[in-house]
């Protein structure tokens, strides 16, 4: 028994030990030498990058400026790490169970507890921030997860969350059950003007970064998808986090929602599944950013039995491919947001890989996933670009991924305030 106690204790100190940075941001300054650098917009052949702290503090030709250290990633570029759009790390693949019994079933605790191997692998993959759309079903402990990764507890990306989200009453699960059984919900209910202003107001001061809100779901007469939310009311939400500095994101997935959504404000769209012509027209006017989660879509047909490459492509998949064209052609900007957690986390390349895949170049992808996710969560004064100034959160990657997208799955090098996470050199 006793030899059992020691193993154990072994294996959770080899799980806390990889777990820690490598190296920790101080006064030191490191260099940094890669092949080239992508700066976030453009890519530079034969750029270092110098870092002091938590901080850059030179971006450009090599120069005499000196250094504690020096890193050299040959054979690499360089980029701004990695931001993803759309994930929760509070969910994992719906094959391994699926989502109403993560919600029904699983404890707030072991939740939890895959949370934190869940930062700790997309870290690993080179995303040092990721905008989480929902605890579903966990109340707030996106926000105790977040703050845990801040103190150092934990290792894992910074982190933007959205709390419990918002659904109108009657139109979220789980469901399935009689109607006087009462069960927990993967969202939080509220109407009129009354509920909505405490709602939301609850949910912010309670830590939520942003407010997400269901402008539609599956509540049909048949089960399909339609509009829940008036546009009032969405705009009422839109007006009461806007006071606190915060924006309102919509999960949309009917040409209805999303009108709705849109003329409320919405800062970004996911999903979108019914988008229109008039409605990418109507996005880009108003900025609204789409984020297609192209990811998800695959990760569920497959687990419905569709093998890519052998069977024929189904529906949902061959409308998003036409949806991507006509955004492209619309003049949409897309961000790069995947649902993880619906699929594996520390596999969030697959939607960049995804991305091109559907029509976008290699380099708008790398764009979506640094500088302009920055610009839409309001980081781009910290993250996002490598840039003077700005928090030294920076990836290596082998090969050129603005050429070849591939390349974002070969992570050799991930830094995250000036803290090195992983160095395989």
């Amino acid at each position: 028994m006793r030899s059992i106690r020691m193993i154990g204790r072994f294996i959770l100190l080899g799980f806390l030990f990889l777990s820690l940075p490598l190296q920790h941001a101080s006064a030191q300054s490191t260099l940094l030498v890669p092949d080239r650098v992508f700066d976030g917009e453009t890519v530079h052949e034969g750029w270092v990058v110098h870092v002091e702290g938590r901080f850059i503090t030179y971006v450009g030709p090599k120069t005499n400026k000196k250094a504690d250290s020096e890193i050299r990633l040959a054979g690499t570029t360089l980029s701004p790490g990695f931001i993803e759009g759309h994930s929760h790390l509070l969910l994992h693949p719906y094959n391994e169970t699926s989502w109403n019994d993560q919600v029904l079933k699983e404890s707030t605790a072991e939740r939890v507890a895959r949370g934190v191997v869940h930062a700790r692998e997309t870290l690993w993959a080179g995303f040092t921030t990721v905008r989480d759309l929902g605890s579903e079903g966990a109340d707030y402990a996106d926000v105790g997860l977040k703050e845990a990764i801040q103190k150092g507890v934990v290792p894992g990306p910074r982190m933007l969350v959205a709390g419990r989200a918002i659904v109108a009453t009657g139109s979220y699960g789980p469901k399935g059950f009689h109607a006087d059984v009462t069960v927990p919900l993967g969202a939080e209910e509220a109407d009129g003007v009354d509920n909505l202003l405490r709602v939301t107001r609850d949910q912010i001061g309670k830590g939520a970064d942003f407010i997400k809100v269901y402008a539609d779901y599956r509540w049909g007469p048949n089960g399909e998808a339609m509009a829940t939310f008036s546009k009032d009311e969405l705009t009422l939400m839109r007006e009461t986090a806007a006071s606190s500095g915060r924006p309102l994101v919509a999960h949309a997935g009917t040409e209805e929602g999303m009108r709705r959504a849109i003329a409320a404000g919405v800062e970004t769209i996911e999903h979108g599944d019914g988008a229109t012509v008039e409605i990418f027209d109507a996005m880009r006017e108003n900025g609204v950013v789409w984020y297609p989660t192209l990811a998800a879509v695959e990760a569920i047909s497959s687990y419905s039995g569709w093998k890519k490459g052998v069977d024929p492509t189904p529906n949902r998949i061959a409308v998003k491919k036409e949806l991507v064209k006509q955004a492209l052609a619309s003049g949409v900007k897309i961000g790069m947001g995947g649902d993880v957690g619906v699929y594996t986390h520390g596999k969030n390349a697959w939607e960049m890989d995804l991305m091109v895949e559907y029509g976008m170049s290699p380099l708008a992808v790398m764009q979506a996933a640094t500088s302009l996710n920055a610009t839409t969560f309001h980081l781009d004064k910290r993250v996002g670009r490598i840039q003077e100034g700005l928090l030294a959160d920076l990836v290596a990657v082998k090969g050129d991924p603005t050429t070849n997208i591939k390349a974002v799955w070969d992570v050799v090098f991930v830094m995250k305030d000036g803290s090195v996470f992983r160095n395989d050199f």
